[in-house]
């Protein structure tokens, strides 16, 4: 193989080129894997997922719609100290979010105290005036959280995005795990790796942790959009993995105002709905008049404590792109603490001043939409032609408050394999937060790769590609336990 040199920080070797502490016993088995075995495993994992039906769609692909989810060998790896530093900061996070959006929709403390805009809460596109005035189960709005956190060139980790509404991706760290363990299993005898398959089990309590009026012996369903949806994969596999019906939204009904499963036996009611609809398609009744994806009279119902919907309509209103920058004062206002984790300095086109400082350095800076995400409507100063620009800045002053400007990082990167041996690739990460009555942070999360040499996109939808994330643990846990195959 070609020698392995990475020009900015890499997760598994440090400037010298030697194997970082955590990574080192990885490493070590690696050097004792003949090559031509590498290519072999790769090679078995990804028919592993090809034969499993392991899927993503990407919508409007002339090569066709559904992909095999791409997948690399090489882990990433994150000591324990690190991760526990992550979790905390997450956790922390997601608690003030939460109190911000019970806030946005209540009182409005905050933004009558002026910590946040009023105008830039009452104007963004996801807040739902629909649900002023009111409180979910346990004053959770958000039950699962999608955070894209990335490591920076000086080795910082920074919050890139807060995903709240219906973040995608978990199943896919399960999976990973599974073909791992399979592919690769020697690598895992012996090392004390965090395991993430109780993730399932966490997530369905989470969701009866907020059944309303206490319901002794609650019902809970996936809601998903349908076969097209990219995400269709995960819904049906979350379902399974959890026990609990999938359906869609011709399966449901509401009369007097209770939710409704139709059932072989008749009517079932419903109490718990973790939604994979977007608000706009829930209930049309409320939202979007022609949605035929949602359930008419289901937003009456949640709003009548009949049945709890996870995430809550209009938890959107605090992942907008342009509040993610204010998402360190929140933590301050709420929960009087600094924040653990650090955001990606952020400039919002909203603000005249910081619009112009945008327009001035387009060139040198990552411009997004407010409300995009996989990817789309970005535009990366430094990789973009003076035409790209020229249109960016039109689409800017077309409407300011549509768009934030960051600094481009200089994202770390793994070891990928490649047919000329391993290459540096860039990598984010994507940890899952639960909040029901506690607080659970899945160990490790979604590590996306770019595939594409020098490319900072990572997105599946944009070509990114995917490896399993460990956080090992202290010395003194227990390592995973071999399986039949002799793996984890």
């Amino acid at each position: 193989m070609t020698p392995y040199v990475s020009d900015g920080y890499d997760e598994m070797f440090d400037s010298q080129g030697e194997p970082r502490p955590a990574c080192r016993e990885f490493v070590d088995r690696l050097k004792n894997t003949e090559e031509n075995d590498l290519r072999a495993r790769q090679r078995a994992a990804e028919l592993d997922l090809y034969n499993m039906g392991i899927t993503f769609n990407v919508y409007g692909h002339e090569e066709g719609t559904e992909k095999v989810w791409p997948f690399d060998l090489v882990p990433r790896i994150l000591a324990a100290e690190e991760w526990e530093h992550i979790e905390t900061g997450l956790a922390q996070r997601i608690q003030a979010l939460n109190l911000f959006i019970d806030d946005v929709y209540n009182e409005q403390h905050i933004l009558n105290d002026g910590v946040v805009p009023k105008d830039l809460i009452l104007s963004a596109t996801t807040y739902r005036p629909q649900m002023q005035g009111f409180s979910p189960p346990e004053k959770v709005w958000c039950h699962i959280t999608g955070v894209d956190l990335v490591r920076g060139g000086d080795g910082t980790i920074y919050v890139l995005e807060d995903n709240l509404r219906c973040p995608s991706g978990v199943s896919y760290v399960l999976e990973n795990r599974e073909v791992m363990k399979r592919a690769f299993s020697q690598v895992f005898a012996g090392a004390a790796i965090a395991p993430v398959d109780e993730y399932p089990e966490q997530l369905l309590q989470t969701l009866l942790d907020c059944v309303p009026n206490s319901v002794q012996d609650p019902t809970a369903v996936v809601l998903t959009p349908g076969i097209y949806n990219s995400a269709y994969f995960e819904h049906t596999y979350l379902a399974q993995q959890m026990g609990i019906e999938l359906v869609q939204g011709s399966d449901l009904l509401v009369q007097n105002a209770r939710v409704y499963m139709k059932t072989t036996h008749g009517l079932q009611q419903v109490d718990v709905i973790y939604r994979r609809i977007d608000d706009d398609f829930l209930d049309p009744e409320c939202f979007r008049e022609d949605s035929c994806l949602g359930v008419a009279g289901l937003v009456d119902a949640y709003r009548q404590g009949n049945v709890t919907l996870a995430n809550a309509p209009g938890t959107g209103v605090a992942d907008d792109k342009a509040v993610y920058a204010y998402v360190p004062k929140i933590i301050e206002y709420y929960l009087k603490e600094e924040p653990k984790l650090s955001n990606v300095p952020t400039q919002h086109c909203g603000d005249p001043q910081q619009c112009q400082h945008v327009i001035d350095h387009i060139g040198e800076l990552v411009v997004k939409p407010t409300n995009e995400s996989g990817g789309y409507g970005l535009m990366i100063g430094p990789h973009s032609t003076e035409e790209e620009q020229a249109e960016c800045i039109e689409r800017i002053r077309e409407n300011p408050r549509n768009y934030i400007a960051q600094p481009m990082l200089q994202l770390s990167t793994v070891p990928t394999l490649f047919a000329t041996g391993l290459e540096p690739r860039h990598v984010d990460l994507r940890p899952f937060v639960l909040q029901g009555k506690t607080t659970y942070v899945m160990p490790g999360g979604l590590t996306r790769v770019a595939l594409k040499r020098g490319s900072l996109v990572v997105n599946s939808s944009q070509g990114g590609g995917s490896k399993d994330t460990w956080v090992l643990r202290h010395q003194h846990s227990e390592p995973v336990a071999p399986t039949e195959e002799g793996g984890a």
